[in-house]
């Protein structure tokens, strides 16, 4: 029985391409207590696995989190198998702005110890006692109110790139951050503001909305189903979209364009951009934003120095590599010194 990936992603793009079929992208997530997610986790590789799925998948105790890209002409078998699991009967697909073949070239299903990593003792507070779902159109009308304050749930990387009109932006690196900074910053209005949150699909905000109530904010409110679902009903009821710029994507597409608006610029000379890409050098593979003409200049990498060691022979660099691992860099998704406008 075949538990884990055979196929690189490359053999798994060139198969995608060969097929010539479109493939639907797409996330989903559940709170839900799971006995045992291993067992659980090699289930949902098995099925998948035959369905052609491929996507990155968090199974915890606590539930799923999953973003998925699917073959369009297996989706109806897919949603039939997925309603045949108790809690997932009837779940919310959030289906991608803008589709892409290749947003996934893997199948990985993973056991976490929470599938959002929040670092809450859960045990401390009521995780059910959550804010109140609101629609596109509720949203935008809370948006507009004076009394309201919202709050983007994301981090800085995802935020640079897009939000909505008016929101508070903390200059996080995790959601775990951003849970203390914003009680701290909000501390003086827990009883007297309406409390607005977002993120990319929901699931941030699920859990935060729960924790803002236990620490006395009075009136919390999230947008159901995140930026996601919101752009779904925005264009399918002919709503005003109050979001500018890019939603930012834990695929390989990086971003889905939601306005015209650019509201990022290249962290290398300046100039507005709002395209993110990983330096090339593979010890580095820093996430940043970077211009056509930067990215031509430096060939893709975020700074000299990472240049230089792109462009030794393959077995140089993979020698230098050896013994050990990427810098933290990497997840500060931006945070560099080389990278001179960074806002």
């Amino acid at each position: 029985m075949q538990l884990y990936n055979t196929l690189s992603a490359k053999e798994r793009a060139t198969l995608i391409e060969k097929a010539g079929k479109q493939r639907l992208t797409l996330s989903f997530y559940a709170y839900s207590k799971i006995g045992n997610p291993s067992l659980f986790r090699n289930h949902l590789f098995v099925l998948w696995n035959e369905q052609d799925v491929l996507g990155r998948i968090y199974v915890a105790h606590e539930g799923i989190n999953a973003q998925l890209s699917v073959p369009a002409d297996n989706f109806n078998d897919f949603k039939e198998k997925l309603d045949q699991i108790p809690f997932l009967k009837n779940v919310r697909l959030n289906i991608a702005v803008e589709q892409d073949n290749m947003s996934f070239l893997k199948l990985k299903v993973k056991v976490r110890d929470k599938i959002v990593a929040d670092g809450l003792n859960d045990a401390s507070f009521d995780v059910t006692n959550i804010g109140v779902h609101l629609k596109a159109k509720e949203f935008n009308k809370l948006l507009a109110d004076p009394n309201t304050i919202c709050v983007d749930m994301r981090n800085h990387y995802e935020s640079e790139i897009g939000h909505f009109e008016g929101a508070i932006t903390p200059d996080v690196d995790t959601f775990r951050d951003s849970l203390d900074v914003i009680e701290e910053d909000l501390r003086d209005h827990k009883e007297d503001k309406n409390l607005l949150m977002y993120c990319t699909g929901g699931i941030r905000c699920e859990k935060a909305s729960a924790y803002y109530k236990h620490k006395g904010f009075k009136n919390v409110f999230q947008l159901e189903g995140g930026i996601i679902e919101y752009v779904r009903q925005v264009n399918e009821e002919k709503l005003e979209n109050k979001f500018v710029g890019k939603n930012f994507v834990f695929d390989h597409r990086r971003a889905e364009k939601i306005s015209d608006d650019v509201i990022a610029n290249c962290h290398q000379c300046g100039k507005p951009c709002d395209t993110h890409v990983n330096c090339k050098n593979e010890a580095c593979h820093l996430l940043f934003i970077q211009c056509d003409a930067c990215k031509e200049k430096m060939e893709g990498c975020c700074s000299e120095k990472c240049q230089e060691i792109y462009n030794l022979p393959y077995e140089e660099q993979k020698a230098l590599r050896k013994g050990t691992h990427n810098s933290n860099k990497i997840f500060k998704k931006g945070r560099s010194e080389v990278l001179k406008f960074k806002k």
